[in-house]
């Protein structure tokens, strides 16, 4: 029997999909599941839609529930990272202090004022959670799906905890490229690398033959309004027919894992003032605002939801247990320490590539080097991560400084006088969650 802990379990969706996930698969229905949370209200409410999801879905899934972290970890063969510390009213100063300050992030939770101290406070609670792996589970395998994602997993790694970081862009971007062109499912394969929310589109090919060129031509065309997907493509959320991406594309080569909003955040270009914004992505999408909407759902309506569709999602995680308790193999895209895997970014950083899992776990695969302006984009990013990254180690508030200065769109806005402001600022309204620092 497999034991799958899941922290930060008490989550209004996430978790309840990642359970439906779980379901899917015959060979995990005598698993054991221990849902754990600090919010004890929150917990009860996941634990009961927890056990009416298995009951309709017909498995005898055992199901418990805890608020002690080493009660969870304990026993357990795969761990399951998904929480946000701070909730949203952490997440509201992330977003809320920077506009005051002239940064309009859209999601700010990877890069940016929002992105570092997401990161700061994920790395608080990463460290408990890795120090109880340690102690009480240390063959364990971490699958982590809290942002920001590469800050967290060089945390985790770097402790020497065996981790996978997850998350869905790769693949949904290959999947809207897809889309685009008109394959149909099964015929078409794709590789992607880079670093988490920027991997690069480095391959496609459609029946065999390779067609990344084409693909680019079809993309480009999209943008400009002279082709229609064979599936429809939620415009609001791709933001102007991906206007943003096409314009990373053209300048690096590649088409970009993340959707047009959120790379938006990432480089100086795009989000300069309110015209500049409009002009690439006409239609607001504001990530706060969707996460306070959600936030009033009627949680109930979230298992209907579910119920609905009893199919898997895109994430990788039940995958993953599956192919582990199975020997099924399968490739997936992951988050790992970069030891020769991508050859022109810097060792031990974190990575996103091909990893296949099979009865043996994950294994990574080498892509060697990434085209010269594809590594060029990510050493900026890499270097705002390590930063933010030995910030929390040395609890160096100077560096926190420093890693918000390294940011493309915060830089391009304002002077480092202002920027310390904004950053002085956010440590004493957010001091409560974040570590102490010097």
């Amino acid at each position: 029997m497999t034991t799958i802990a899941i922290i930060g379990a008490g989550g209004h969706v996430f978790p309840l999909r990642l359970v439906n996930d779980l379901l899917a698969f015959p060979a995990l229905h005598d698993s054991a599941l221990v849902l754990m949370d600090v919010n004890a209200q929150n917990l009860a409410r996941a634990e009961r839609l927890t056990r009416r999801l298995a009951e309709v879905r017909g498995v005898a899934l055992s199901i418990r529930a805890t608020t002690d972290l080493v009660d969870a970890v304990r026993g357990s063969d795969v761990i399951v990272t998904c929480f946000q510390v701070g909730g949203l009213e952490a997440y509201a100063t992330d977003i809320e202090v920077p506009r005051r300050h002239g940064v309009d992030q859209t999601v700010g939770d990877t890069l940016g004022p929002g992105g570092v101290f997401r990161g700061l406070r994920t790395l608080r609670a990463l460290d408990d959670v890795a120090t109880a792996i340690l102690e009480h589970s240390p063959d364990a395998l971490l699958l982590n799906y809290a942002n920001p994602m590469s800050i967290a997993c060089a945390l985790t790694s770097r402790r020497g905890v065996r981790t996978v970081g997850l998350c869905h862009s790769v693949q949904h971007t290959a999947d809207q490229l897809a889309d685009i062109m008109g394959y149909a499912s099964g015929e078409w394969s794709f590789r992607a690398a880079g670093i988490n929310h920027q991997s690069w589109i480095l391959a496609f090919r459609h029946r065999g033959r390779d067609v990344l060129d084409e693909v680019r031509g079809g993309v480009e065309a999209y943008s400009r309004g002279e082709r229609e997907p064979a599936q429809p493509i939620d415009e609001r959320y791709a933001g102007g027919r991906e206007g943003v991406r096409t314009a990373v594309m053209q300048l690096t080569g590649h088409f970009q894992t993340e959707s047009s909003h959120h790379a938006s955040d990432y480089y100086p270009y795009f989000r300069r003032d309110p015209a500049a914004t409009r002009r690439w992505l006409p239609e607001r999408w504001d990530y706060l605002e969707i996460g306070r909407a959600a936030a009033d759902d009627d949680p109930d309506q979230a298992l209907r939801e579910v119920v609905a569709d009893p199919t898997p999602s895109v994430d990788y995680a039940a995958r993953i247990v599956d192919s582990i308790v199975t020997g099924t193999p399968r490739v997936v895209y992951g988050n790992v320490p970069n030891h020769g895997l991508i050859s022109n970014l810097p060792t031990g950083v974190c990575v996103e590539v091909p990893v296949l899992v099979d009865g043996s776990g994950p294994q990574p695969t080498a892509v060697g080097d990434l085209p010269t302006a594809c590594a060029a984009v990510n050493l900026a990013t890499i270097g705002l991560q390590t930063t933010t990254l030995e910030a929390y180690l040395t609890r160096s508030r100077a560096l926190v400084h420093a890693a918000v200065a390294l940011d493309r769109l915060t830089s391009s806005l304002l002077g480092l006088d202002e920027i310390g402001q904004m950053v002085d600022e956010m440590i004493s309204a957010q001091a409560r969650w974040l570590p102490e620092l010097r």
